[in-house]
């Protein structure tokens, strides 16, 4: 999985390309923890590239949703597709995450 950066002022956005399965989810793990970090919490998850989810992947979204909660924070999701939105509805995870129609809205509630 290849996960690329952009910055948005003071907010970092993380985009992962393919699907977050148990082969990718180390590696989303480790750049998100480590923008964690460096950013002070100002991260967002673009998943507008993300079309598949498996049991691993939701693990390590809540991995990380608690790894945030931990500092205080809450992981931001935007742009996730019908059905990654659906997987984590269905699974009572979704309330963990702040969702956002896109990265625009994303970053702006940051404030």
């Amino acid at each position: 999985m290849e996960v690329t950066s952009r910055q948005h002022g003071a907010v970092t956005v993380l985009k992962p390309e393919g699907s977050l399965d148990a082969a990718a989810a180390p590696a989303l793990l480790s750049r998100v923890r480590g923008e964690l970090e460096r950013a002070l919490g100002r991260v967002v998850l673009d998943a507008s590239a993300l079309p598949f989810m498996d049991s691993v992947g939701l693990e390590s979204l809540v991995d990380l949703a608690d790894e945030f909660e931990k500092v205080g924070l809450t992981l931001k999701v935007c742009a996730a597709n019908e059905t990654i939105r659906e997987v984590l509805d269905l699974t009572g995870v979704g309330p963990r995450f702040e969702h956002f129609e896109d990265v625009s809205s994303a970053v702006r509630s940051f404030g």
